[in-house]
């Protein structure tokens, strides 16, 4: 492959995990979500995140106090932990909507 692709390629991987925070929050704000649900919804928008990459920030928002979890029964196998916003992730989810509509105006007008 020629090098401004692959300089292409590198720079689409870093703007997707720039965005991943936010399009996680994302995923669990529509409802309670297991963590293979947000992975599939993830893979489904291409960003192409995988469970060493998805856990790890799941933690890091849990810690910040932006997502809480509680376990539920599953019908075929152990309980499996449902993740949801707490209200301070909300706040950071909206603020994160307001700076993503603004880089989408600045960048627009770039183009």
């Amino acid at each position: 492959m020629p090098k401004n692709i692959l300089d292409t390629e590198d720079a689409k991987a870093r703007m997707r995990k720039g965005m991943l925070e936010f399009c996680t929050l994302l995923s669990i704000s529509k409802d309670k979500a297991y963590a293979s649900d947000i992975l599939t919804q993830l893979k489904r928008a291409d960003l192409l995140v995988v469970e060493g990459t998805l856990y790890p920030l799941l933690t890091r928002l849990r810690t910040e106090g932006l997502l809480t979890y509680d376990w539920q029964e599953s019908p075929s196998g152990p309980p499996r932990k449902y993740y949801s916003l707490t209200d301070d992730g909300k706040d950071k989810l909206e603020h994160l909507k307001e700076t993503w509509k603004s880089l989408v105006e600045s960048i627009t007008t770039l183009l």
